[in-house]
Parts: C-alpha cells; sequence; structure tokens
C-alpha cells in the first residue's frame, strides 16, 4: 500500500496511511433536486471500500442546508443527518446538485460553510452542478474543473476566474469536481487512488463492474453539445464553424465555401444526415445557447440575443417562443419543470 501520493498536485494532507485507526470523515452535501445517481455513484465506493478491507476506512454524514430531508429531482426524499454548522470539520466535502443551482450560488451561509471547511483543509469535490457551488464560494478560483456540456457556457460566463473544461473529472490539489453520472464513479475511484490505495480502487472498479477508470481529461461528447462528431467529415466541419460563429452568423455561401460544397450539395447533405436545413440546425444551435444563457445566468434578454446571435430583441422573443412555448423573460431557472432544449442528432443510416 502507498505511503503517500506520488503526484504532489493531487497530494491530501488527509492521505491515509498503514495504521491508522481513525477513519476518512466525509460530508455529502445534498441540494434540493439532487440526482439520486450522484448520491449513490459517491456513497457506494465508500462503503465497498471498508466493505473489502473490513474496517471503516470512511464515514459520512448526508448533510442539507438546514437538517431537513432532501427531494431528489426524481421525487425521492432522502433524510439528512444534520444541517450546516459554523463548527463541523471534515476531511473531505462533497457537494450534489442539480437541477435550479443557480439560486443556492447566493446562499450566504452555504458559501461561508465551504470556504471555512477549505479553510480547515478539507478536500472539496463538486458532483454535476455542485461544481458551481464550489465556484461561487470563491473556492476553485485558478483551478480547472470538469463542468457538464449542458451548463459550459453558462458556467463559463459566471465564473471566468474557473477554468471550466468539457471533461470526465479533475483531480487537483485539494479540489475534485466531475461532470456528474457515471463520471462521479470515476471521481471517487481516483480520488480513493490517490488518497488510500490505487490497488483498493481497482477492486472496487472491478465489484462495481467498471472496467477501466476512465482518464480525466477523456471528453465528454465529440463535439459537444452540436454532437458534430456524429457526422461525416464536410458536414462535421459545417457545423463546427456554425458553433464558432453564433454571436456573428454566417450565410449558407460562406459555410459551403469553406467546406468545399455549393450551397446546394449542403443542403442535401445536412437533409440527409441531420433531417434539418443548415438554416434550421444553425438556428437550433443558436437557441441552445440562449436557453443554456437564460437559465444559467443573469446576462439579461437583450444581452442573451446579441450573444446568440440575433439582432433584434422582438425577433428573438418571438422565435424563442415559437420553440420553446413561452417569452424568454420567463425562462430564467434550470429547474425540473422548465422548458427543454434537445439536441439535434444524426440520423441513423
Amino acid at each position: 500500500m502507498s505511503d503517500q501520493v506520488s503526484d504532489s498536485k493531487t497530494q491530501s494532507r488527509f492521505t491515509w496511511r498503514r495504521g491508522d485507526v481513525a477513519p476518512l470523515r466525509v460530508a455529502v452535501l445534498l441540494l434540493p433536486s439532487f440526482s439520486n445517481f450522484g448520491l449513490a455513484a459517491v456513497l457506494e465506493p465508500l462503503a465497498i471500500a471498508n466493505w473489502l478491507t473490513q474496517r471503516q476506512l470512511f464515514e459520512w454524514s448526508l448533510l442539507s442546508l438546514d437538517g431537513s430531508p432532501v427531494q431528489a429531482s426524481n421525487g425521492l426524499t432522502t433524510v439528512a443527518d444534520d444541517g450546516l454548522k459554523t463548527d463541523q470539520g471534515f476531511d473531505a466535502c462533497l457537494v450534489i446538485a442539480s437541477f435550479d443551482v443557480h439560486k443556492h450560488s447566493r446562499n450566504v451561509a452555504l458559501k461561508s460553510w465551504l470556504r471555512k471547511q477549505a479553510l480547515f483543509g478539507a478536500v472539496l469535490m463538486g458532483v454535476e452542478t455542485g461544481t458551481e457551488l464550489l465556484a461561487a464560494a470563491g473556492v476553485l478560483d485558478g483551478y480547472e474543473a470538469a463542468v457538464h456540456w449542458d451548463n459550459l457556457q453558462g458556467f463559463q460566463e459566471s465564473y471566468p476566474r474557473v477554468h471550466a473544461r468539457p471533461q470526465l473529472y479533475t483531480l487537483e490539489r485539494q479540489r475534485l469536481t466531475c461532470a456528474g453520472a457515471t463520471t462521479t464513479l470515476d471521481m471517487l475511484l481516483g480520488w480513493i487512488g490517490q488518497s488510500v490505495d490505487s490497488e483498493l480502487a481497482r477492486e472496487i472498479g472491478m465489484h462495481l463492474l467498471m472496467g477501466k477508470v476512465r482518464a480525466p481529461a477523456d471528453n465528454q461528447l465529440d463535439g459537444g453539445p452540436g454532437h458534430s462528431g456524429l457526422y461525416g467529415s464536410k458536414i462535421r466541419r459545417a457545423v463546427q464553424l456554425m458553433e464558432k460563429a453564433l454571436e456573428e452568423p454566417l450565410d449558407c455561401e460562406a459555410i459551403a465555401d469553406e467546406v468545399g460544397l455549393s450551397r446546394r450539395q449542403l443542403e442535401r447533405q445536412f437533409k440527409h444526415q441531420t433531417g434539418l436545413s443548415p438554416l434550421k440546425y444553425y438556428l437550433t444551435l443558436r437557441l441552445a445557447r440562449a436557453h443554456n444563457l437564460l437559465q444559467q445566468t443573469q446576462l439579461s434578454v437583450a444581452q442573451v440575443a446579441a450573444s446568440s446571435g440575433f439582432g433584434s430583441l422582438e425577433h428573438f422573443s418571438r422565435t424563442y417562443r415559437a420553440r420553446f412555448g413561452c417569452p424568454p423573460s420567463e425562462d430564467r431557472s434550470q429547474v425540473w419543470t422548465a422548458p427543454v432544449m434537445r439536441q439535434p442528432l444524426a440520423r441513423k443510416r
């Protein structure tokens, strides 16, 4: 069993050593509408570690903001062991959040608690949008953070001091983040491997039927939200051009010329591979950006319209309402019941 972590960037002062008796104390903070999958992905590796070693390597407490039970996004309720208190101290703190996190990013008591845990030397981990709460508390400034592709644009706009990345997870010094879902398991096993025992982490992965733990820097999706990696080379290039020019949209002739097709060929191939014309696909990408910025940032509707390539606020509002069934001014929270932006995918051929 390793006596220390080999990578100094990820070393924690709570690295477990042979002969240690006291378990690592882990706080799992659940925010309303959190992901139950995320909670299971956090607790199962810790429980299996205790089971395999036949000792209590980890002990955990489920926390909520005020100690009350917390309802997950799927409607199930979890009983909390405690609320946030100023005298609490943990070796590691995981923040699990999913929907409506923007509201909690303004919670002064929560941000103060996270900063205090950081001051005490705790390893801080963000699961899915729990990373945004760490960023809001200022404890991720200068760090890399893995952000789910659907939240990346809004996160980058809101927290420019954090180096947001469209990767699976990060293990950097005392800060760990993951994009959520299955990447939570990768992050937990990475942490256990570095802070406790790499062989134990591999054995836990075997019991979870995970196979090889993925590398932190692996991309979440080829081409990001536009899924441009799913298309043929020329259409993929066309989509990449669109994704890079959402604020000042290109015309079809310019895109066709850039990828070496005539406009007619571009339109025919787009229709064949995506089911949409280039203009409709482009509009979908622009509306996706507007949708994310409206729900995930404090930018005004006019600023969102301009950032999404709409020169007229009236045109933007009319187009947005036609797509989502509500004006942009009424779509300002990323909650379970809010309008959903479906992403364009390649047709099966």
